[in-house]
């Protein structure tokens, strides 16, 4: 039995404080392996946990009458930002050790559910040279879902604690292109063609929907859909 925790929208230094919390729960015992989705309210910029500099204007934008938050996420990896995406996380254990057999092993069930809505994703292969490009979405690597256009639609970050693992990702849904140049002075933005959210049938709740039946079906798991408690909202405040 897996939990599925409902679409959650809150600030996303509260959402890595979730996701961490889930680790740690997991890692004690405390915890079932859980799938949850998530959008970040207001907009946000989420950093790598070993990610020292950032531009210095990151943390003068606006969009939406609201400052961009600036959030360390527990997880490795460079700035994403994270406005009219979605994000996942995947919280369980005994994957074995090798980091990128248990990409593989988690992101099936993406590959699957994006595929039942009609859009087709494979593993980049980008190079070492990723690291050196402060947009996690600039290159894709082979933890990363990309477009049969090359596209880069997922990108994806792992944390490990014992045979503990969180992996959680964004999907870009509906970017604004002036907003991802104004951050990153790149246009990297999906082409319109390739915009699910756009269409009645690609709405937020059906694609949870579609990305869980997949979940379920990938990792053979029954998902039991249960939201935080007031309890546990009282003990992820209290965490770290």
């Amino acid at each position: 039995m897996w939990r599925l925790i409902p679409l959650l929208q809150t600030s996303g230094s509260i959402q890595m404080r979730i996701d961490e919390w889930l680790l740690e729960q997991h890692r004690q015992g405390k915890h079932p392996p859980t799938l949850r989705f998530y959008t970040w309210e207001p907009a946000a910029i989420s950093l790598g946990y070993h990610q020292h500099r950032w531009p210095e204007f990151w943390q003068k934008i606006i969009w939406q009458g609201k400052s961009l938050e600036l959030v360390k996420r527990p997880s490795g990896g460079r700035a994403v930002l994270h406005q009219g995406d979605l994000t996942y996380a995947v919280i369980t254990s005994e994957l074995g050790n090798n980091r990128t057999a248990a990409y593989q092993i988690i992101c099936q069930f993406l590959i699957e559910g994006w595929r039942s809505l009609g859009l087709d994703l494979h593993y980049g292969s980008a190079g070492r040279g990723y690291i050196h490009n402060p947009n996690c979405f600039g290159t894709a690597t082979g933890a990363d879902l990309v477009t049969t256009n090359g596209y880069k639609f997922i990108g994806s970050a792992q944390l490990r604690r014992g045979n503990a693992i969180l992996q959680h990702g964004s999907m870009r849904l509906q970017p604004d292109s002036k907003l991802f140049y104004q951050v990153f002075a790149e246009t990297n933005v999906m082409p319109p063609s390739e915009q699910l959210f756009d269409r009645p049938e690609g709405g937020v709740t059906d694609i949870v929907e579609a990305l869980s039946a997949a979940a379920a079906r990938c990792f053979e798991i029954e998902l039991i859909v249960q939201p935080l408690s007031e309890q546990e909202w009282q003990s992820i405040k209290n965490f770290l």
